[in-house]
């Protein structure tokens, strides 16, 4: 999508109930540009990070007014560990923070709550509030909010890989039974539905290690906004362009014969 996405936007439940027709199932963010939105305003990375959990809460407020049953946020990488530890402190400041202040309300609005990513090596107060927001919400089926935390795409392949190597080895798998279904099932979101639209924001076009073997016939929407700037009216327009577009899955269209 070019341009600013805040140009001829649909706002609001009223202006949005339209979309609620053919609507992706499953929606994942690749939420960028926190660092460039604080340093144009002159503050610090760290108020930028605050500033993105703050749009992560309109995000899943979005997702549920506009009918979306999963959706996908990528909220740390296997790679920002590379970061200042300053800037890793703060973030795994904001992630104890959001799961204690909002955990409450994603429960009492229905959303089941997903971690995606490596728990191995993880602090001990991180990996408990992890399991406790998985735990709590787990009944819940409005909507389901997968949150990508020590994620990286090539890692979770390693990790299946692994997996099914372990199950050939002790003989609870033939390398020729292994298919499509087999490394699906195998993968940290065994059980959640591809992405069928991947937005991302802050105008970067690259993937980033995210969902690499999910994502192989998702459609993605780039926009303009930085990350904190993303609200309901850009999610609906991301989602009106995916509704604009016919997925073919490598297929031919009827009428292209």
């Amino acid at each position: 999508m070019a341009g600013d996405s805040k140009t001829a936007l649909l706002a609001g439940t009223a202006e949005t109930a339209g979309l609620k027709r053919g609507v992706p199932a499953h929606v994942a963010i690749i939420m960028d540009g926190n660092g460039r939105w604080a340093a144009r305003r002159g503050l610090p990375r760290a108020e930028g990070h605050r500033r993105g959990v703050e749009a992560v809460r309109r995000a899943v407020r979005a997702a549920i007014d506009l009918g979306i049953q999963y959706l996908t946020v990528y909220s740390f990488s296997s790679e920002n560990w590379r970061r200042p530890a300053s800037e890793v402190a703060d973030l795994m400041g904001l992630l104890k923070l959001f799961v204690r202040r909002d955990l409450a309300d994603l429960h009492a609005n229905g959303v089941r709550v997903r971690i995606i990513g490596e728990r191995r090596g993880l602090a001990d107060d991180i990996a408990a509030l992890l399991r406790e927001a998985e735990e709590r919400t787990a009944q819940n089926t409005r909507l389901t909010l997968v949150v990508a935390f020590n994620y990286g795409g090539r890692q979770e392949i390693v990790r299946a890989v692994q997996a099914m190597a372990r199950a050939v080895q002790e003989g609870r798998l033939s390398p020729e039974a292994i298919d499509l279904g087999t490394v699906a099932a195998a993968l940290d979101t065994q059980g959640i539905p591809d992405p069928d639209l991947v937005i991302r924001t802050s105008g970067e076009q690259r993937v980033s290690n995210f969902l690499t073997w999910q994502t192989a016939y998702s459609e993605f929407v780039f926009i303009q906004d930085l990350w904190p700037d993303f609200d309901h009216a850009a999610f609906a327009a991301a989602v009106g362009e995916y509704q604009s577009r016919e997925r073919r899955f490598g297929g031919l269209t009827a009428q292209a014969g």
